[in-house]
């Protein structure tokens, strides 16, 4: 089992600043992909970024050039930079670990933070 436990959420005016932050411990796995995942009111779960365990990253277009994610894998951690938040960044936004040994993925979510950005 993995836990992740994320932090950094909070209030920002348009045109701010926040870094989330995703920390995972238990039975972590060398080969994985860690990401950020956000979830409007009245809207699904959508990708933010993902990161892979060779540093691979990919974005979603909205968040292009404002976010950036990235890990230490000595801490198991990883980290969403995001700059320039506008009014539609608010979200619920989810951590999300999947990693896979003998063949099998296992994926994991964190309990979610608030971020909302007032114009």
């Amino acid at each position: 089992q993995v836990q992740l436990v994320e932090s950094g959420g909070g209030l920002v005016q348009t045109g701010g600043s926040l870094r989330l932050s995703c920390a995972a411990s238990g039975s972590i796995f060398s080969t994985n992909v860690m990401g950020w995942y956000r979830q409007a009111p009245g809207k699904q779960r959508e990708l933010v970024a993902t990161i892979t365990s060779g540093g691979s990253t990919d974005y979603a277009n909205s968040v292009k050039g404002r976010f950036t994610i990235s890990r230490d894998t000595a801490k198991n951690t990883v980290y969403l930079q995001m700059n320039s938040l506008q009014p539609e960044d608010t979200a619920v936004y989810y951590c999300h670990r999947e990693q896979t040994r003998g063949g099998a993925w296992y994926n994991y979510w964190g309990q979610g933070t608030q971020v909302t950005v007032s114009s």
